[in-house]
C-alpha cells in the first residue's frame, strides 16, 4: 500500500530559461538541467537509499559476486532480513523526455527502474507552445488573461488548470488502486512537470486555482504527500512538504548553476515562469 507520493518536478531546459510556455514540447535538459537533476538525485539517493536495498532484496540478480569461486559470496539473506527490505519504492514517471532524465538521474543510482505513464504530462498550452507570455499578448492579450485566470482557457487551445488536476489526480488514484491490496508499504515516485504537479495538488486538496497558493515548483525541487485511507474507499490527501530542493540549491546559483558550466554567449535566466 502506497504511503508517501513524492512528485519531482524535472530539471531546467532550453525553453525554461526563455520563460517560454513549454507545455507537451518534448524538450530535453540542458546542461544546467542535467547538473540540477543530477544534484537532485544524489541527495534524494542518499534518503532513500534503503529503496536499493529492497530492490537487491527482490531481485537477487542484481547483488554482485565475484568470479572466483574462492572468494566468499555476498549474501543476499544480508539484503531480505534487513528492515529496508520490508518496504518498497516505485517510479513512474511522464513520458516526456525531460522528465525520463530526470527520473534517471534518481533511479539509476538505485538501481530502480522507470515506468512512464502518460497521464503525468505537463499542461497542453496548444498553439502557444513555444511562445513566451509577451509574444502571446502581442497575438492574442485575451488568451493571456484567460490562462493566468484560469478561465475560459479551451476557447484558446489550452487544457485548463482544472482538467490539467483532474488528471494528475486520476493517475495518481489509479496508481495508488494498483497498489491497495499489497501488504508491504510503499513510496511512489512521480516525476513531471510543474503545471501538472500544481494543479494536481489543488484538485487532491479541493482548492480553488483562483483562491490557490500553490504554485508551481522549481526546477529539481520536489514536494511529498501523505495518502490517509479511510473505511468508505475514499482517501484524505495530507500535503507533508512543498517545492523542496537539495543543500545545495541554498548554496549556490540553482536557477544558471556553476560557472564553470555556463558558455560566454549563455544568458542568465531572469526571474519569470
Amino acid at each position: 500500500m502506497i504511503d508517501e507520493i513524492i512528485m519531482l518536478r524535472h530539471g531546467r531546459t532550453a525553453y525554461n530559461l526563455h520563460h517560454r510556455l513549454q507545455g507537451q514540447v518534448d524538450m530535453p535538459l540542458d546542461i544546467v538541467g542535467q547538473w540540477q537533476v543530477d544534484q537532485t538525485g544524489l541527495e534524494l539517493a542518499q534518503q532513500y537509499y534503503w529503496a536499493k536495498v529492497s530492490n537487491i532484496a527482490q531481485n537477487c540478480k542484481q547483488l554482485p559476486q565475484p568470479e572466483s569461486s574462492d572468494i566468499r559470496y555476498n549474501r543476499i539473506d544480508e539484503y531480505k532480513q534487513a528492515p529496508a527490505a520490508k518496504r518498497k519504492m516505485r517510479i513512474v514517471s511522464s513520458d516526456l523526455f525531460r522528465a525520463i532524465q530526470t527520473a534517471h538521474a534518481f533511479g539509476d543510482i538505485l538501481g530502480l527502474p522507470i515506468a512512464l505513464n502518460p497521464g503525468l504530462r505537463e499542461q497542453n498550452f496548444g498553439k502557444w507552445e513555444g511562445l513566451t507570455e509577451a509574444e502571446v499578448n502581442q497575438v492574442d492579450p485575451l488568451a493571456l488573461k484567460c490562462w493566468r485566470t484560469h478561465h475560459d482557457e479551451e476557447r484558446h487551445g489550452i487544457e485548463p488548470r482544472t482538467e490539467v488536476g483532474r488528471r494528475g489526480l486520476d493517475t495518481v488514484i489509479d496508481l495508488v488502486n494498483e497498489e491497495i491490496t499489497n501488504p508491504e508499504p510503499m513510496t511512489l515516485m512521480l516525476v513531471g512537470h510543474g503545471s501538472l504537479f500544481g494543479a494536481t495538488i489543488e484538485a487532491m486538496l479541493n482548492l480553488d486555482s483562483d483562491d490557490s497558493k500553490i504554485s508551481n515548483m522549481d526546477n529539481a525541487f520536489w514536494s511529498k504527500i501523505t495518502p490517509h485511507y479511510s473505511t468508505s474507499n475514499n482517501i484524505i490527501w495530507e500535503l507533508k512538504s512543498f517545492n523542496c530542493g537539495p543543500s545545495i540549491a541554498d548554496l549556490s546559483n540553482w536557477n544558471d548553476g556553476p560557472d564553470e558550466l555556463r558558455n560566454p554567449s549563455m544568458p542568465k535566466m531572469s526571474p519569470g515562469l
